[in-house]
């Protein structure tokens, strides 16, 4: 088990890289699926849809360079994937491209103040984040909002089909506008101004740092 699996969660695709140590290529895979507009300005995907594709790849990669020493992850920003109890989403994932979110993008600058916001997270909301899609869910799909338990980023969601475990790196989290990006850890102060649950966040990681396992 000498390969490093490179697995990147695209917006049409899922992709994936398998290399040596030295950086030599062993193969490339690729698996797409869907993108659904329900409404105009909106933009969705089954998250189901990234963990089938990921599981493709995963398994063409593997009968071609052998079971991996270690699979690394990147995707598309900023999605919103909503969680129950069993860690089920609850909904198709709102994506980075939704332009849904723009009365909760002022919601939020006026709430907590959009120089204060600046200076915590590093970012003006903007309709491609993660927190004006939650708060979304919290005016115009009350039902749903009322049942999350946990929060996920696009290829956050592969990472927990892996290994069991919610976490994300302190770059994706940035795109979330609920980072302190200073600290490199959720801002209690912007959870709270917009009451957003702490416990529905992953832990925050570096990019290099290991996770969890899987078999």
């Amino acid at each position: 088990m000498t390969a490093l699996f490179g697995i990147d969660v695209g917006t049409t695709a899922t992709k994936g890289l398998a290399i040596e140590p030295d950086g030599t290529v062993l193969a490339t895979e690729e698996a797409e699926y869907p993108l659904s507009t329900p409404r105009p300005g909106w933009s969705e995907q089954d998250p189901e849809d990234w963990w089938r594709a990921t599981e493709t790849v995963i398994a063409k990669l593997t009968k071609a360079a052998g079971h991996p020493a270690g699979i690394g992850l990147s995707g598309q920003m900023h999605g919103l994937v909503a969680l129950d109890a069993m860690d089920r989403p609850l909904r198709p994932a709102i994506l980075w491209n939704d332009q849904r979110t723009q009365a909760e993008c002022e919601e939020i600058e006026a709430t907590v103040g959009l120089q204060r916001l600046i200076a915590l997270t590093g970012n003006r909301a903007l309709t491609g984040f993660t927190a004006p899609k939650l708060l979304w869910l919290r005016h115009h799909e009350p039902d749903t909002y009322g049942r999350i338990a946990r929060i996920a980023l696009p290829k956050d969601y592969v990472r927990l089909r892996l290994t069991g475990e919610h976490a994300t790196d302190a770059s994706d989290a940035s795109g979330t506008v609920l980072l302190d990006v200073a600290q490199r850890r959720w801002s209690e102060e912007v959870l709270d101004a917009l009451k957003v649950e702490r416990t529905w966040l992953p832990r925050v990681l570096e990019s290099p740092d290991v996770s969890g396992a899987t078999t």
